[in-house]
């Protein structure tokens, strides 16, 4: 969502993201949002540009943001860590709230038991599955 016209979108998707995207077209909708309506309500909207600046926001299933990101032009974003970071989300609410996600998980990788016995002993857990790559 940004505050560009629907055709702005269409003129990047057709000239700038399809050259990017493996399948020629975003798997995802574009949503304009003229005036900033949204990006007020999420503390994004910039009054002086009357732009919105760049800003990741994961919602959970129930509506409750759970994570997000804002981050002014001209660095980007990284896509990957963002699918990360849902996958994570995933795996902590189908753990429905006894498992925790280490820094850099992925799936596959070993899940923490958050609770008592792992006080002082998270490191110890978390290097036996983790690697930073």
């Amino acid at each position: 969502m940004s505050t560009d016209s629907m055709f702005v979108h269409k003129m990047w998707v057709d000239h700038e993201l399809s050259k990017m995207v493996t399948a020629g077209t975003i798997p995802f909708p574009m949503l304009s949002d003229a005036g900033g309506a949204v990006g007020k309500i999420y503390g994004v909207y910039d009054e002086g540009g009357g732009v919105d600046v760049r800003g990741r926001f994961l919602i959970d299933p129930d509506g409750v943001i759970v994570g997000y990101e804002v981050l002014t032009p001209p660095v980007g974003r990284n896509v990957l860590e963002t699918l990360r970071q849902i996958q994570a989300y995933q795996a902590v609410r189908e753990g429905k709230g006894t498992v925790a996600t280490p820094s850099g998980w992925k799936p596959g990788k070993m899940v923490l038991n958050p609770g008592p016995d792992l006080v002082g002993k998270v490191w110890e857990k978390w290097k036996v599955d983790m690697a930073f790559d």
